[in-house]
C-alpha cells in the first residue's frame, strides 16, 4: 500500500503541474481565500438547504468540493476555500452508490472510515484514528448523537438511514473547536432531505417515490416522501421509509448469519418565514430497527434488538441584508436512543451461552439501555471592516446534558459495563475571519468549556480554554497555503468514569475511575487549496486539498490491564473462588488482571490526506488518499489500535446523453492492518487484516426531472474481506437497482 499511495501523491502531483502550466494561459478563477463574504441563515437548516440545491443544481455528479459548507466556521464557504481538512457528500453521491450506510460513500472522504459490526446497523465514525466516546462530533441536523453501549463493537454509535440525508459536512481534527465540546478528533454534520428534494423552485406541491432492490441480502427499500410550499410564507416535507435486509454471503460465498434487519422510519419538517429575514424551523425524525443477533462479539445467547430514535429539533434564524451585524441562529434539540434486548434462544452457541444459564437467565428476559440527549445552540455573526480589514465575527454558547439508563434482567453485564448517570456540557466561544485584501486570510477563535458528571454516588467536574488560530496566504490566484495551530477539549463519558462490573467470559472486574482527567487535543496542521477552471479545455476544473498534520492528545484515555493477576475458571459460569490451589495445578483456572479507563499520558497521531477532482465536462475522476500513523507514547511505545490502515480511491464518470446518462467504477485499496506486538493488551478484540482491493460499478440515468434510475455493482470482483475494526467479514458481490418517479404542480 505503501506504493499505492505514493502513486496517489504523484498523481495530485500531476495535477498541481498541469494546473500550473495552464495557469498563465486560464481565465482568472475566484480567489480561493476562506472567507465568505456571504450570510448563513442558520448553521444547519441553511446548510441542508445549501446541500439540497446543490444536489439538484448539480445531479451529473460534479465537483462535491464546490459544495457550500458552514461546519468548519459556522459561516458559508465552499469546501475548497476551508482552510483545513474539509469535505462534502453530496446526495447525489449517496444515490449512485444506493447506499446502505455510509461506510460506502465516506470511504471515498480521506482520513475517514467507519467502524459496525454488520449484525447491527449502528455505525460509528473514526476520523484520523479518533472515536469513541464523542471523540467524533457526529450531528444530525444539529442535534448531537452520544448513544453509546460497552460491548465489541465501538464506544459510540448512531443509527440513521442514509435515505433519510441530502448531505454530509466533514471536518477533521480539532480544528471546529467552536463547534460543540469533545470533538478532538473533528465533526461529521449530516443534513436530512426537505422540500428542496421533491420541489424545483417554481413549484408548489409534489410527491417522489423511490423503490430499490438488491441482491446478496441488499433486500428491499422503498422511500415516499411529499412537500408542499405555501407561497413564501411557509413549506412542509414528510417522508416515509422502509427497509428490509437479510443476512448476506461473503467473498468466499459463506453466509454471515444475522445480518439483515428491518427499518420503519419517518421524517417530518416545516419552515416558517414570519417576516423579511426570519425563519422558524422544525423537525421530527423517527426509526425504528428490528434485528436479531448473537452480540456485536457474534457469540452467546441470539438475541432480539428493538432500538427505537427519535429526535427533535426546534430553531429560530433571522438575517437582514441591511443589518450586517445581525445574522442570528438559535436551536434547541432532544435526542432519544434506546434499545430493548430479549433473550431469544442458548442454541446457536450453547459454550458462550453458559455463563447466561448460570445466572438463571432464560429465553424472554430482558435488558434495555438508553441516553437521552438535550442541547441548545446560540450564535451570531455580525459583518464589518476596520481600515483595511474585513471581519466576521462569530460568537455564541450551546449547551448538552446527558442522561443515560440501563437495566438488565438479563445477566446484569449491561448495567454494569454501561452505567446510568448523568453529564452536562457547556460552552461558549468567540471567532474572527479576517480578509486583508485577496492574499491574507486569518482565523482566530478561542472556546471555554466546563464539564459537570455524576452518577453511583460520585462525580467529576472540569473546564479548558482551547484557543485555534489559522493564517492562510493567496500568492496566486487559485493557489492558496494555509497553517493551524487548534486545541480540542474531550471530557470523560459517563461509562468510562462509572463503569463497574464483570466482563462475561473470561470474568475478569471492570473498574471504575472518578478520577479521570479529560483529554486536551494540540493539533497542529498546513496544506495547500489549488482551484483552477478552463485549464486543459473550456470549462474544465481541477480542485485539490493536500494536507498534512500533527495532532498530540494529552491525558488520552483508553482501556487498559491494571493491579495484580487474579484466576478465573476456565469454564463460563463458574465463579473465580472455585479456582482452588488444585484447581489452579490441574489447569482448570488461569490468571487474568482486571481492567480501567485511565489516563495513559500521551497519544500522538499524525499524517497525510489528498483529495482532488478533474471534471472536463463530459466526465470526472476523484482521487482521495490517506496515510496515518498513530501511538500510545507511554511506556513502551505502542501503536494505537484505532488507526485505520493506509487507502486509495479513485472514481472514473462518464457522462452522455447531453449528460442525461453517467456510467463509471470506483476502486479502492486498502493496506494491510497494523500488528501489534506479541502479547500486548492494546486491541484484544481486534485482529489485524489483511490488504485489499474493491471495484465499483455505477450507473444512473435521468430521463427528465420527474424519472430516474440507478444500477449499482459492489465488489464487482467478489473479494473476500474483513474491514478492520469490523468483527465480521464483509459481502460479497451486490447488485442493486431503484427507481425514482416524481410528480409535481406549480
Amino acid at each position: 500500500m505503501a506504493y499505492s499511495f505514493l502513486r496517489a501523491l504523484l498523481a495530485s502531483a500531476s495535477l498541481l503541474a498541469v494546473s500550473t502550466a495552464y495557469a498563465q494561459s486560464a481565465p482568472p478563477a475566484q480567489s480561493s481565500g476562506s472567507t465568505s463574504q456571504s450570510t448563513s441563515l442558520n448553521t444547519q437548516t441553511n446548510a441542508s438547504a445549501q446541500t439540497n440545491t446543490n444536489a439538484q443544481t448539480n445531479a451529473d455528479g460534479s465537483i462535491p468540493l464546490d459544495t457550500v459548507s458552514v461546519t468548519a466556521t459556522m459561516t458559508d464557504e465552499a469546501v475548497i476555500d476551508a482552510m483545513g481538512g474539509v469535505s462534502s457528500v453530496t446526495e447525489d453521491q449517496i444515490k449512485t452508490y444506493q447506499a446502505q450506510n455510509f461506510n460506502e460513500v465516506l470511504q471515498d472522504v480521506p482520513g475517514v472510515t467507519m467502524q459496525s459490526s454488520p449484525n447491527d446497523p449502528g455505525q460509528s465514525i473514526n476520523i484520523r484514528g479518533m472515536q469513541d466516546f464523542g471523540r467524533v462530533n457526529i450531528l444530525v441536523d444539529g442535534a448531537r448523537q452520544d448513544y453509546q453501549i460497552s460491548g465489541h463493537n465501538a464506544n459510540g454509535t448512531f443509527y440513521l438511514d442514509p435515505m433519510f440525508v441530502s448531505g454530509i459536512d466533514i471536518v477533521r481534527g480539532p480544528i471546529s473547536n467552536i463547534y460543540g465540546s469533545g470533538a478532538i478528533g473533528g465533526v461529521a454534520s449530516f443534513s436530512t432531505r426537505g422540500v428542496d428534494d421533491v420541489l424545483l423552485p417554481n413549484e408548489s406541491y409534489g410527491a417522489v417515490d423511490t423503490v430499490g432492490y438488491g441482491s446478496n441480502g441488499a433486500g428491499v427499500v422503498n422511500s415516499i416522501a411529499g412537500a408542499a410550499r405555501m407561497g413564501t410564507t411557509a413549506d412542509v416535507y414528510g417522508q416515509f421509509l422502509y427497509r428490509d435486509t437479510t443476512s448476506y454471503h461473503d467473498g468466499s460465498g459463506a453466509l454471515v448469519s444475522d445480518t439483515g434487519s428491518g427499518l420503519l422510519g419517518g421524517l417530518f419538517k416545516m419552515n416558517i418565514r414570519p417576516a423579511e429575514g426570519q425563519k422558524i424551523s422544525g423537525g421530527i425524525l423517527v426509526q425504528n430497527y428490528s434485528f436479531d443477533n448473537l452480540s456485536t462479539a457474534d457469540a452467546g445467547p441470539l438475541w432480539h434488538n428493538d432500538v427505537n430514535t427519535n429526535q427533535f429539533t426546534l430553531g429560530y434564524t433571522v438575517q437582514r441584508p441591511d443589518i450586517p451585524w445581525l445574522d442570528f441562529s438559535i436551536k434547541a434539540y432532544a435526542q432519544m436512543t434506546r434499545n430493548d434486548q430479549t433473550v431469544e434462544s442458548f442454541a446457536q452457541d450453547p459454550e458462550n451461552s453458559a455463563v447466561y444459564q448460570a445466572l438463571g437467565v432464560a429465553p424472554g428476559d430482558g435488558l434495555y439501555d438508553m441516553i437521552h440527549t438535550y442541547g441548545f445552540d446560540v450564535h451570531d455573526t455580525a459583518r464589518f471592516s476596520t481600515a483595511m480589514l474585513d471581519h466576521a465575527v462569530t460568537f455564541g454558547g450551546d449547551g448538552v446534558w446527558d442522561f443515560v439508563n440501563t437495566q438488565d434482567n438479563a445477566g446484569g453485564f449491561i448495567s454494569a459495563t454501561t452505567p446510568s448517570g448523568q453529564r452536562s456540557l457547556n460552552g461558549a466561544f468567540v471567532q474572527d475571519e479576517i480578509r486583508y485584501s485577496t492574499w491574507l486570510d486569518v482565523l482566530g477563535a478561542l472556546r471555554f468549556d466546563h464539564y459537570s458528571l455524576n452518577g453511583g454516588g460520585t462525580g467529576s467536574s472540569g473546564s479548558h480554554l482551547s484557543p485555534k488560530i489559522t493564517v492562510g496566504i493567496t500568492p496566486i490566484r487559485g493557489v492558496q497555503f494555509y497553517g493551524t495551530y487548534a486545541e480540542g477539549y474531550r471530557a470523560p463519558s459517563v461509562t468510562e468514569t462509572l463503569i463497574d462490573g464483570q466482563h462475561p467470559y473470561p470474568a475478569f472486574d471492570i473498574l471504575p475511575n472518578p478520577n479521570l482527567r479529560p483529554e486536551v487535543a494540540n493539533d497542529v496542521e498546513g496544506g495547500v487549496n489549488l482551484k483552477f477552471d478552463n485549464v486543459v479545455r473550456p470549462d474544465d476544473q481541477i480542485r485539490v486539498k493536500a494536507d498534512a498534520y500533527l495532532n498530540k492528545v494529552h491525558d488520552y484515555i483508553d482501556f487498559e490491564p491494571v493491579g495484580a493477576p487474579y484466576y478465573v475458571s476456565v469454564i463460563p459460569g463458574v465463579p473465580s473462588s472455585s479456582c482452588t490451589p488444585d484447581a489452579i495445578e490441574e489447569g482448570l483456572c488461569f490468571p487474568i488482571t482486571s481492567y480501567q479507563y485511565v489516563n495513559i499520558g500521551e497519544a500522538q497521531i499524525s499524517g497525510v490526506e489528498l483529495e482532488g477532482t478533474y471534471d472536463w465536462g463530459g466526465g470526472y475522476f476523484t482521487l482521495a488518499g490517506t496515510h496515518t500513523n498513530g501511538k500510545d507514547l507511554s511506556s513502551p511505545s505502542l501503536p494505537l489500535y484505532t488507526i485505520a490502515p493506509d487507502r486509495v480511491s479513485g472514481t472514473l464518470g462518464f457522462r452522455f446523453l447531453d449528460q442525461k446518462l453517467i456510467v463509471g467504477g470506483r476502486l479502492t485499496l486498502v493496506d494491510a492492518s497494523q500488528w501489534f506486538p506479541s502479547g500486548d493488551d492494546s486491541g484484544p478484540t481486534f485482529a489485524p487484516t489483511s490488504s485489499y482491493a474493491l471495484v465499483d460499478l455505477f450507473a444512473s440515468y435521468k430521463y427528465n426531472d420527474d424519472i430516474s434510475a440507478n444500477l449499482t455493482v459492489k465488489n464487482l470482483l467478489n473479494k473476500d474481506y474483513t474491514q478492520y475494526l469490523d468483527t465480521l467479514a464483509n459481502p460479497g458481490i451486490q447488485v442493486l437497482g431503484s427507481l425514482t418517479v416524481r410528480f409535481a404542480s406549480k
